[in-house]
């Protein structure tokens, strides 16, 4: 009931009604009884004058209570003495009542604060507003000090408590009829306010469900008045902004309509919300607004968590039919919250094509490197042809060139044809339980001769045991030696390189890291490219190929694993491989249903 802003504004001026009438209310009773009181202490005071207290001190000395009583009785109309007020005597010791104007009041009369003071011998005159009566007691004393009588004026307050009742009375009609008064002219006030405020929620209610030509009317100048002009303007501004949202949708609707990439969108919940004609033809299926991100893409479940965390995007491959698509997943935002995910496909078949015929190329070729064959020629038929002619040191240098040459030549189509194995799959492997640890032990002592001659600290950090992995010795050997010897080719004088090896969760690692010159940030991207050297004139000088890293990278995958290559330049490298351990239990089971 109260949370209408009109019953608010009512609620809210019958209560300031009502504090009023009673602040004002509580104001005037305390100032009556206030003012009751000072008159009564003013009357007493100017009765009981210095003069007229000698008197009854003198009456006291010489005579009784009742003596007393006379002389207070002859000034009875000056104290105003009633059936509401007496004059009473007490005795001077006990506080006894002895004598008075009424004496059936006066059998029950208490004593009273002042009564007490005047016992000890002071005047009692102190008047409280919220005691039940007033009274005045004065000590009557002999010449010696001592206390005879106390003579006062007592008022039992009956005709105060008459007017302030009925002052009372008067105030509660008061309230009732400024109540009802209050009540009425607030209906009328907040009529005024909300009004005006019930149009504007029937208009706002209007424009969210649509209809943006709703305008507030505008009827007045005060704050009211400038809402109904802010709201104007606020629909104004609203229906702008909607229309320019309309039209870069319809923009961005024909972007993605005409655009030669796939793009396919996805709420939170993985229902599709978008996608394009070039999406459709690249997947080669009809897709309808009720499919799912599974039912668009089977076999290529993501963690959104991953997503989320990666900040960018995520890359995966696709094959949809005969075509090869890279999906690109990136994370769909509103204000730092997670809305969904957006694909965007592209169609990288004729680039999978040119890659292939790439690393057809480079294994046909290998068998075709005629230009180092022909200076081995000319060596060759130099020293057979004049072979007398020459010396014994010229003899030996071409031998050294055509030896050279021949192990370049024999390492480079080993190479080769060891890639080439691999791209097609051909490479026999020989897969068995492997334990890394004496793999590792071995490639570091092929190289510890080699890093002794370069002035290179080669050491080995490995523990007493790993779990086991399924692989090709030979080959992990391979990938190890080549890792290491890299390490120890392309390190600085008296460097050094530190193997370790150790278990993460499912995996198993082999780290080689060097104090080397490390590798350019530009060129990290391309480390893992054939025939790609960061210094081509250095990598010949110490026989490099090439092509190690990229034979290490596809066995290293050839066995489930992955290679890591981590470089500061000018600090050094640091090349990780990781292996999943071998299932014993299934491959123990495997075993027992094999026998």
């Amino acid at each position: 009931m109260f949370r209408s802003l009109q019953m608010k504004l009512v609620l809210i001026l019958v209560m300031l009604v009502i504090s009023v009438m009673a602040v004002v209310g509580i104001f005037l009773l305390n100032s009556i009884a206030a003012r009751d009181t000072q008159d009564f202490l003013e009357q007493m005071n100017e009765v009981f004058t210095p003069e007229f207290i000698l008197t009854l001190e003198r009456t006291a000395a010489s005579g009784s209570a009742f003596d007393v009583r006379d002389v207070l009785s002859a000034y009875s109309a000056q104290m105003g003495i009633d059936k509401n007020r007496m004059f009473f005597v007490l005795d001077g010791r006990s506080g006894e009542y002895l004598a008075g104007s009424d004496s059936q009041w006066g059998a029950s009369l208490r004593l009273s604060a002042n009564m007490i003071t005047a016992l000890s011998g002071e005047v009692g005159q102190t008047g409280h507003r919220l005691s039940d009566s007033l009274d005045i007691a004065l000590p009557l004393c002999s010449e010696s000090g001592e206390v005879l009588f106390v003579a006062g004026v007592i008022d039992n307050k009956t005709e105060m408590n008459t007017l302030t009742w009925n002052i009372l009375s008067m105030l509660i009609r008061a309230i009732f009829f400024a109540l009802v008064v209050a009540v009425l002219l607030s209906f009328l006030l907040s009529k005024t306010i909300t009004n005006p405020v019930e149009k504007l929620k029937t208009q706002a209610s209007s424009i969210a469900s649509g209809d943006l030509s709703q305008r507030a009317e505008v009827s007045s100048t005060d704050e009211l008045g400038e809402l109904c002009e802010t709201f104007n303007e606020m629909a104004d501004t609203l229906e702008h902004t909607l229309r320019e949202v309309g039209e870069e949708r319809n923009k961005l609707d024909t972007l993605f309509r005409h655009m030669a990439d796939g793009v396919v969108a996805f709420d939170g919940n993985g229902k599709l919300i978008h996608v394009n004609p070039a999406a459709r033809d690249m997947l080669g299926k009809d897709i309808t607004p009720d499919m799912s991100y599974a039912d668009v893409f089977p076999n290529t479940a993501f963690d959104q968590d991953d997503l989320r965390g990666n900040g960018h995007f995520m890359e995966l491959d696709y094959a949809a039919g005969t075509k090869i698509l890279k999906m690109f997943l990136a994370p769909l935002t509103a204000q730092d919250e997670h809305q969904g995910v957006m694909v965007v496909l592209h169609d990288i078949t004729a680039q999978q094509k040119l890659e292939e015929s790439r690393k057809e190329f480079v294994a046909n070729v290998s068998h075709e490197l005629r230009t180092p064959l022909t200076n081995i020629k000319g060596y060759t038929e130099t020293l057979i042809d004049g072979g007398e002619m020459l010396d014994e040191e010229t003899r030996r240098s071409f031998l050294d060139v055509v030896y050279n040459e021949s192990d370049r030549m024999t390492r480079i189509v080993k190479d080769l044809l060891t890639l080439s194995r691999l791209d097609n799959q051909r490479m026999e492997m020989s897969m068995e339980r492997v334990d890394l640890i004496p793999v590792v032990k071995a490639a570091v002592q092929s190289m510890m001769l080699e890093a002794e001659n370069q002035s290179i600290a080669l050491s080995a950090s490995l523990p007493d045991s790993l779990p086991l992995i399924n692989g090709d010795k030979e080959r992990l050997h391979q990938v190890v030696l080549n890792i290491i010897s890299n390490a120890v080719k392309y390190n600085r004088a008296d460097g050094s390189v530190a193997v370790s090896a150790g278990s993460e969760g499912i995996h198993i690692f082999v780290r080689v890291q060097d104090t080397g010159l490390g590798i350019p940030e530009e060129d990290m991207p391309r480390i893992f490219e054939r025939f790609y050297r960061v210094d081509k004139a250095r990598s010949r000088k110490r026989g490099g190929t090439g092509l190690g890293l990229a034979i290490a990278k596809e066995i290293v995958e050839a066995h489930g694993g992955q290679i890591q290559f981590d470089s500061v330049y000018g600090q050094g490298s640091t090349v990780t491989l990781r292996f999943p351990v071998l299932d014993l239990s299934g491959t123990e089971e495997q075993d027992g249903q094999n026998n």
